[in-house]
């Protein structure tokens, strides 16, 4: 064998004996599933505000605001019941 092909077995052996890739993957890991909470935290907190400022909203024109339930139908908004 020649010199390129010795190297080349060479670099092939270091690169699997290397574990320091490794470290990286679980970085990725762990930073993915961060990333996946806060955007679920995110997501939960801006429909919560927007439940709030909308209730606010209906309170001005002295209506009683009833929020969505998003468990059984997702899609529906809240209402806004004027005072009779």
């Amino acid at each position: 064998m020649n010199k390129l092909t010795y190297r080349i077995k060479g670099f092939i052996k270091n690169f699997i004996k290397d574990e320091s890739g490794l470290t990286a993957v679980e970085y990725a890991i762990a930073g993915g599933l961060v990333v996946g909470g806060m955007v679920i935290a995110f997501s939960n907190l801006g429909d919560n505000a927007t439940n709030q400022i909308n209730s606010l909203s209906c309170a001005t024109t002295g209506g009683t605001w009833t929020a969505p339930d998003n468990t059984t139908d997702p899609v529906t908004p809240g209402v806004c019941t004027a005072a009779a």
